[in-house]
């Protein structure tokens, strides 16, 4: 039966595992995201969400025939997929986005390069296809991230009764960053993204980077003109060169949307309650006594800035000795993207500084850094509960949620230290202590600002930044692009 709303992502609801008997069980996925995406869809008749087979379990069950209501994998060929998962999506599109690259040796766009970005481009044409096959006449469908930025592009070419929405879940690169790409898959990329009847992003400021960089393709395959961000409407007026008497194609306009992903404050504190979250706060205030804690939580992401957030530490000990014995940093590191290898050398260096760290101050009664770099996130919102301060420094960062978690369930009031590369900064900045994240030592003093903060005032902040972070949890977040889609 065909769908009146359809969502696709590279990663699904659920992933499958194979039993030694053959068996193949079926495991849903975690994280607020995917929970208040399946709680919306749960809501809306005959709805699909169409991800990719990610682990051999999951490309087993899809030949097997065996599926979920509610939910479609692709088998997409393994070549192509790490082509355009690893080639594309995590080694070009984060880095340009996230503005990651070593400019005097990155990027290189040579014929690796073009073989990965037709694998990406492959990737894309197959969901396209999919959600074309899938959808009933006029429904709507919302694409999700990066890794799938052409499929608006794609499917208006199949399908052009459709309503189609893409949220972009990163930050998008500035002009300059953008130029660094090809400029024809930089054109590409943009008339992918142009498919749309809307497009989403977390902050406006990553919105206005999208309609400044759309304005590169003005003289292109793709004529444009660019609403002034005081209208009531945001977005682009575009058409695309085509064979007809004008040489142009209809005009067409993609409107443009913020919104900032909040968290669900009753499901969050209801996972920080569960006995496994108590026994691991109960081992951390052990472990800490009765210190104050300075916590982050980040996955060892090149663009999450932990290394200098260390180094902030360490020069908050040395301007501020007062604070040494009297404070602890609790840092949660979860290893990411270890198959690339600059992501293993940067995991290691965090490793390595909070070892220096803890060499240079520490004594036999106090360790001045405990960091992990294990995935556990039970332990997470364990120091989410006892934190006083909480440390997000991203260089630049699409949302990031953490800022946002730790309000929801801090137990005593936590001052939040927050730099203005997230794209929370937006929402939070006025009660939060903002900082430049490369300044390591604006950033060491607000630390010791954050810690020297009077309790009371401490806790009032806590409470407006729950608020803020709470406006629109994911559920409502998806409610409210899906009913302007349709409206559209």
């Amino acid at each position: 039966m065909a769908s009146q709303v359809l969502v696709a992502a590279n990663r699904g609801p659920l992933s499958y595992e194979l039993g030694d008997d053959g068996t193949l069980t079926a495991r849903r996925g975690g994280g607020g995201l995917v929970s208040g995406l399946s709680a919306a869809l749960a809501r809306q008749p005959d709805a699909l969400w169409i991800c990719a087979a990610l682990s051999d379990a999951d490309r087993e069950a899809v030949r097997r025939g065996v599926s979920e209501t509610g939910v479609r994998m692709l088998d997409i060929d393994p070549t192509t997929y790490d082509g355009a998962y690893n080639g594309i999506a995590n080694s070009v599109l984060w880095f340009t986005h996230h503005h990651l690259y070593d400019i005097p040796r990155e990027p290189v766009f040579d014929a690796g390069f073009r073989r990965h970005w037709e694998s990406y481009t492959a990737y894309n044409r197959a969901f396209a296809e999919a959600l074309a096959g899938e959808a009933a006449e006029g429904a709507a469908v919302l694409v999700q991230d990066y890794h799938l930025a052409l499929v608006p592009g794609q499917l208006r070419e199949l399908r052009p009764d459709l309503k189609i929405a893409h949220f972009t879940h990163t930050p998008w690169a500035s002009s300059e960053f953008l130029r660094m790409l090809p400029d024809d898959i930089r054109s590409q990329l943009v008339w992918g993204m142009l498919g749309a009847d809307q497009l989403g992003f977390h902050s406006w400021h990553w919105a206005v980077n999208f309609i400044s960089g759309a304005n590169l393709e003005d003289e292109g395959g793709i004529a444009m003109s660019h609403l002034p961000t005081g209208t009531p409407e945001r977005g682009v007026w575009h058409r695309r060169t085509a064979a007809t008497a004008s040489g142009l194609g209809p005009r067409r306009f993609t409107e443009v949307r913020q919104y900032p992903l909040g968290v669900d404050a009753d499901d969050l504190r209801t996972l920080a309650h569960r006995p496994v979250v108590d026994d691991k706060l109960a081992a951390l205030r052990a472990e800490v006594g009765d210190r104050a804690t300075i916590v982050r939580v980040d996955r060892t992401e090149l663009s999450k800035n932990i290394l200098r957030g260390l180094l902030a530490y360490r020069e908050l000990l040395i301007t501020h000795p007062e604070w040494r014995e009297r404070v602890v940093h609790l840092a949660s590191a979860y290893p990411s993207r270890q198959d690339l290898e600059v992501y293993r050398t940067y995991t290691q260096s965090v490793r390595d500084l909070a070892a220096e760290i803890n060499a240079e101050f520490g004594t036999t009664d106090w360790q001045p850094v405990l960091v992990s770099v294990e995935d556990d996130f039970a332990r997470s919102l364990a120091a989410y509960r006892m934190a006083d301060v909480a440390l997000v420094n991203p260089v630049r960062d699409g949302m990031n949620l953490v800022a946002k978690e730790i309000p929801v369930v801090s137990e005593e009031g936590c001052a939040l230290v927050l730099s203005t590369g997230a794209g929370a900064y937006e929402e939070l900045r006025e009660d939060a202590l903002t900082v430049n994240p490369y300044d390591v030592t604006a950033t060491a003093e607000a630390l010791h600002a954050a810690l020297s903060m009077p309790a009371d005032e401490r806790l009032e902040r806590t409470k407006r930044l729950a608020v803020a972070a709470t406006a629109l949890p994911p559920a409502d977040w998806f409610t409210a692009q899906l009913a302007a889609l349709r409206e559209a």
